[in-house]
């Protein structure tokens, strides 16, 4: 498909928008320029640091319900509310400091999740202290390397896959929350496991 520098709706079979600098994108992330410079540089990029794979998964998590732009726009204040997500921090965690969450208005205000991601953190640490890595416990449900997939239209891309489910049900044996198959496979987008930068897209090129 050739970009034009014009923006124009959505190509409903192709999944792609053209955009006004003259790049052809994948249709999910609108026109918001929060939205596409996460498309243009996170999404589908290969993402090897344990400690911030685990940010994405527990993010996935409180997304779950919610558009993921909503949490991209509180971010920032997810990551100033849970220490920048560094697990040693968050897994100790009290009762005071789970309250004092719920209070802030910059976050999704979930009890459940706000307790899921710490007793996830702590499941971080247990693996750590048997000494799993949590990146290469992430990276192995796609063997190490990059599942790249280049979907021609939005009903080319699964809501989970077989992939997903196994890596859900170990992430949930090992004591992590809010990671079903469908949560975990958008952490697999979002963290470069798996590229799903639609065929046509810049950032598939």
């Amino acid at each position: 498909m050739s970009t034009v520098s014009t923006d124009v709706a959505p190509a409903p079979h192709t999944g792609l928008r053209n955009h006004l600098d003259g790049k052809c994108r994948c249709a999910w992330c609108g026109i918001d320029p929060l939205y596409t410079a996460y498309h243009d540089t996170e999404w589908g990029v290969p993402e090897r640091d344990s400690r911030a794979l685990f940010e994405k998964l527990v993010l996935d998590g409180f997304q779950a319900g919610l558009a993921w732009i909503t949490i991209l726009r509180k971010r920032d204040n997810f990551r100033r509310a849970f220490d920048g997500f560094e697990p040693e921090v968050m897994a100790r965690y009290d009762a005071q400091k789970q309250a004092a969450l719920m209070a802030d208005a910059g976050i999704v205000r979930n009890r459940a999740k706000i307790e899921g991601a710490v007793l996830s953190a702590r499941a971080y640490l247990e693996l750590r202290e048997k000494g799993v890595d949590f990146s290469a416990f992430m990276w192995e449900a796609v063997d190490g390397e990059v599942l790249v997939n280049r979907p021609r239209k939005p009903g080319d891309v699964p809501a989970e896959t077989p992939a997903s489910r196994v890596l859900s049900k170990k992430l949930k044996a090992a004591g992590f929350k809010f990671c079903g198959p469908t949560i975990v496979y958008a952490a697999m987008q979002a963290c470069g496991l798996v590229d799903d930068h639609y065929a046509g897209c810049w950032r598939g090129h």
